[in-house]
């Protein structure tokens, strides 16, 4: 089943040769479009370059839709799993950096709870955290001391405990 030109056959073999850092992926949708130009039928083609049959017509498709270029791999970037934009993640923290800036804490359950609803599901609280540190928040003060702390064990350490070094 031949349908490329002679001059479109010869484009897709320089463009195999030609170029050095061509992807794997992209060199054997080539190879696919070739073996078809062949004569080759698509389970041959499917059988000889260990890929589905799927695979083989879905390069052949793209290839009669948009030629050689339609054949590279399109790149993956971003948050491919993201429950909110930048812009409404932004627009959520609004609200506490409103209360942030006149000097209360953020309770980081709070803003669990407004992010959960405003999103529609569960989510962790690491998630939370990440969504802060996205957005250049940092905890600024720790806490001064420990709840439990017993200040007479520590003034007596402070007496005794150096004494003893």
């Amino acid at each position: 089943m031949v349908k490329c030109s002679k001059s479109e056959v010869r484009r897709l073999k320089t463009a195999l040769l030609r170029w050095k850092k061509i992807l794997p992926k992209h060199r054997e949708r080539i190879q696919m479009v070739l073996l078809r130009e062949s004569g080759m039928t698509q389970p041959a083609i499917a059988e000889a370059m260990g890929a589905s049959l799927s695979t083989v017509n879905r390069a052949h498709m793209l290839y009669d839709e948009g030629g050689v270029k339609a054949l590279k791999p399109k790149p993956i970037g971003g948050r491919q799993r993201e429950n909110m934009t930048h812009e409404q993640e932004k627009a959520l923290l609004a609200d506490f950096a409103k209360a942030a800036g006149a000097g209360e804490l953020l309770n980081i359950h709070d803003l669990k709870a407004a992010y959960e609803k405003a999103i529609g599901h569960t989510t962790s609280n690491s998630t939370v955290y990440n969504l802060l540190d996205r957005h250049g928040w940092r905890k600024l003060m720790p806490r001064p001391f420990h709840p439990k702390r017993n200040r007479a064990a520590q003034n007596t350490f402070k007496k005794k405990g150096f004494q003893m070094l």
